[in-house]
């Protein structure tokens, strides 16, 4: 597996912990993993390095390869570049990306295919994840295809979020030693410049996505990001697999980071982490018996906070209180302080992230609100149901394969969801929420439904093994 971030080493969003646990749950299953992700600042590694120099666009580039064993039997290798990785971010400083991002990720996928063929030992498959690992199969085709290691072997891309999509100019082909021959529709051409995602598309054998409904969406002109004719193309290839969640670290029966650990049988430990989450935010303990609305979130508008603005006198006149954790963009970071401003005894907004804090939320909230205009697979809302925290959702994406409404015939409802993004449907779906949260049996019926559902990450393995496995097929019988 090649990517730009993976738990425990370096992580900006979902990619990380899908990268942490499915190498992970493969392992408990047999199968032998090993994961390639740069070296980036702050990564402790002791392990003893592997020097290595290639060329690469006429220049010259060293790295060292640092392998470590991790617990779970996963073999993480480290690209060891300084100049290219050992910087402030991964992606790039106070909100502009690293101008030299397209030479820094065409790097991590050239080396990862040079530590492959410099161990030896052919790999069944290799698995591309997101753009930045989007040229691994174009220089395995364009550079490697007679090679006894890397060549023929089959090639799964990841996409984890479309809209994340690597666009360089064209003259980067020359640069990143790429042939011009590249530079086509059913390349990596893209409306006169070049993208690593479509490259990754169109050079692998098969295709993966984070969500069942995500595959479907992403075959739409209004979320296929001007992607979905090419995926269209390989929709064949494409395969929608919900992603799972640790099960480990996110289990409210022995989490260390709450206050009292609690189950689907017994949530008594729940009003304890409400209250300690009341108390930590330093809201009024009087507002227990109040619905409190939890938020973890990117401040963007694609997770919803456009919404949430054009609906906020509306929800503010619900009786809830509202705990929110995050950051993103200044106009909504501001939304947000001035609605704790105006607000001091039922809103308190955290701008960052804390991971204790965030743990406390999921415990201690008693219902999350996930209003995304699109979400390819979504991890809170999971979260979430495991806590028996009542998921509120917009029906995209993950996030309409994993919550079950009342309204839907397909098993006991888990949550509420909304499906036109709008301001009215949004506050339909809370107000619903808030007064089913008056009825406890029911309440708690629901909370239990959900807490009883299996998203860990072994059944979603399976699934990736399914597609591996055909992919290797494929190949034999070429």
């Amino acid at each position: 597996m090649v990517a730009s971030e993976a738990h425990p080493f370096a992580k900006t969003g979902g990619l990380a912990e899908v990268l942490g646990a499915l190498p992970d749950a493969l392992a408990r299953l047999g199968h032998r993993v090993t994961v390639v992700l740069p070296k980036y600042r702050g990564v402790e590694c002791d392990a003893a390095g592997d020097a290595v120099t290639f060329s690469l666009g006429g220049r010259s580039q060293s790295v060292t390869f640092r392998a470590q064993w991790l617990p779970s039997g996963v073999t993480a290798v480290l690209i060891d570049a300084p100049e290219l990785y050992d910087r402030d971010g991964l992606y790039g400083a106070d909100g502009v990306d690293y101008p030299d991002n397209a030479w820094r990720f065409a790097v991590l996928s050239r080396a990862a295919l040079e530590y492959a063929r410099r161990a030896g030992e052919r790999p069944s498959v290799i698995h591309a994840h997101d753009w930045q690992a989007g040229l691994v199969p174009v220089y395995q085709k364009l550079q490697f295809s007679t090679d006894p290691v890397v060549g023929g072997v089959p090639v799964i891309c990841g996409i984890h979020n479309l809209a994340f999509q690597g666009v360089f100019p064209a003259s980067t082909l020359s640069s990143i030693g790429v042939g011009w021959e590249a530079f086509d529709l059913q390349a990596m051409e893209y409306w006169g410049q070049i993208s690593y995602l479509k490259g990754g598309i169109n050079f692998s054998e098969r295709i993966t996505t984070v969500s069942p409904t995500y595959a479907r969406e992403m075959l739409t002109p209004e979320l296929g990001f001007g992607f979905d004719g090419v995926l269209s193309r390989r929709a064949g290839s494409l395969t929608g697999i919900l992603n799972g969640i640790d099960f480990e670290r996110w289990n409210p029966a022995a989490d260390p980071m709450i206050p009292a650990p609690f189950s689907a049988n017994a949530l008594s430990g729940k009003r304890r982490a409400k209250e300690a989450l009341l108390a930590s935010l330093g809201l009024p303990a009087g507002g227990r018996a109040r619905p409190l609305v939890g938020l973890i979130s990117r401040l963007t508008s694609q997770k919803g906070m456009d919404l949430m603005e054009a609906a906020v006198d509306e929800l503010m006149a619900l009786d809830l209180t509202w705990a929110m954790l995050g950051s993103g963009d200044a106009r909504y970071e501001d939304l947000w302080r001035r609605l704790a401003a105006a607000h001091p005894d039922r809103v308190a907004v955290t701008i960052g992230f804390d991971e204790r804090l965030a743990h406390l939320i999921e415990a201690g909230a008693d219902i999350f609100l996930m209003p995304s205009r699109f979400e390819p697979c979504g991890l809170n809302q999971m979260y979430s149901l495991r806590y028996g925290t009542v998921p509120v959702v917009r029906a995209t994406g993950g996030l309409d394969d994993t919550v079950t409404d009342a309204d839907e015939n397909r098993g006991p409802a888990t949550g509420f969801k909304f499906r036109e993004y709008t301001a009215a449907a949004l506050v339909s779906a809370v107000r619903r929420a808030a007064e089913a949260f008056g009825k406890p049996r029911e309440w708690k019926k629901m909370q239990q439904a959900g807490m009883r559902e299996d998203h860990s990450w072994n059944a979603s393995a399976r699934e990736y093994v399914k597609v591996y496995e055909g992919a290797v097929e494929a190949a034999a019988a070429k």
